[in-house]
């Protein structure tokens, strides 16, 4: 299939306004929509929020009756189901477009090709995979969850040059600069939900917020605590919206002080000594939670590393030396040779203030 430089340059320009939505579209996929008729742009669109309009809708709004005839550039094929808004190749057909043009299949069960189809049998021509890297770069939690069922984990850990993540003592404030905290919050805003564990919240008494100017949606916070020892006074439960609480305890009194505090404690499995790690990616999963970022410590990071439920690892590092009596990045006492080490693949690596940041993807065996 080949698509002209103009073609190229008008989806460039879809993957860009979907990119709008990064903090607010969840739990639905970022999506934008450039519509082009005799070479000029006369519409455009991307989804804001869900519930509200999708991002062909909004363009087809703006294009109004310049949309017939027209060829349409949308970063995700269009949705054929009704759900909280009504199908949008309803709309592309009752606008009389020419050509639809898509980054990427939507992972949808309920889409998948349908809607393409939909459109090409009503004499649309259809075509996909425009772009379809960037396309998918800008949804990786949605593709996963429609595809696997479960969210996509990024882990975020900040570190010294020789590896070491707080001093033996536990202090740990600031290994990195103001820049690469910054930063980490624009990587909690993007997120569904925070994963931390109850050691996390005992050592440093977090926010686990996302601090920046304009943000409307707040992720979910969650704490895995095996055996409820998170505090009610904790900062995370003084924060907007609900924090869970993740649990295999049945301490009822802590149940009730806890959920009188705000939190919403969920009582799931027990495996290997701690909450079943897998329960846990169900239950984000229940709720529709696309992407999640993991900001623990050693014995929890290693824990999900161990089993292979890390997607993405985001490591800041700061020019500094610790010393090796300092506490490293993960704990995994089963690694005992070279023959079990996990290997990543370095995806990226760039500046962020005086720190580097290291972005890896694991790859497991």
């Amino acid at each position: 299939m080949s698509f002209s430089g103009e073609d190229h340059q008008y989806m460039s320009r879809a993957i860009e306004l979907a990119s709008r939505g990064l903090y607010t579209t969840d739990p639905n996929p970022r999506v934008g929509c450039v519509i082009v008729n005799n070479g000029a742009v006369v519409g455009e669109g991307w989804h804001k929020r869900a519930g509200e309009g999708h991002a062909e809708v909004n363009a087809l709004t703006q294009a109004g009756e310049k949309a017939e005839g027209a060829t349409v550039y949308v970063s995700l094929e269009p949705c054929c189901h009704q759900g909280k808004t009504p199908p949008c190749t309803d709309a592309l057909i009752n606008a009389n477009v020419d050509r639809v043009v898509a980054g990427m299949q939507d992972p949808n069960p309920a889409v998948a090709g349908n809607g393409l189809q939909q459109l090409t049998n009503a004499g649309i021509f259809a075509e996909v995979g425009l772009l379809e890297t960037a396309a998918h770069e800008l949804n990786p939690g949605f593709i996963q969850r429609m595809k696997t069922s479960r969210p996509y984990v990024r882990s975020k850990l900040a570190m010294s040059i020789d590896g070491r993540t707080a001093m033996n003592n536990g202090e740990s404030k600031w290994i990195t600069s103001d820049a690469a905290r910054q930063d980490v919050h624009r990587l909690r805003a993007r997120s569904s939900a925070i994963v931390t564990g109850a050691g996390t919240v005992l050592a440093d008494d977090p926010a686990m917020t996302a601090r920046l100017d304009g943000i409307e949606r707040q992720p979910l916070r969650v704490i895995i605590d095996t055996n409820l020892s998170t505090p009610a006074d904790a900062n995370i439960l003084k924060q907007e919206g609900q924090t869970h609480i993740l649990t295999c305890s049945d301490d009822e009194d802590s149940i009730e002080l806890l959920s009188n505090a705000g939190a919403n404690v969920i009582k799931l499995p027990m495996a290997h000594n701690q909450v079943d790690l897998f329960a846990m990616m169900d239950y984000l999963n229940g709720l529709e939670v696309n992407e999640v970022l993991l900001e623990t410590g050693a014995t929890l990071s290693g824990a999900m590393l161990e089993a292979q439920l890390i997607d993405e690892l985001i490591i800041y590092m700061a020019p500094i030396v610790m010393g090796n009596e300092a506490r490293g990045l993960f704990r995994l006492p089963h690694l005992q040779s070279m023959g079990d080490r996990i290997e990543l693949s370095l995806l990226e690596s760039r500046a962020v203030g005086n720190d580097l940041r290291l972005t890896f993807l694991p790859q497991y065996k």
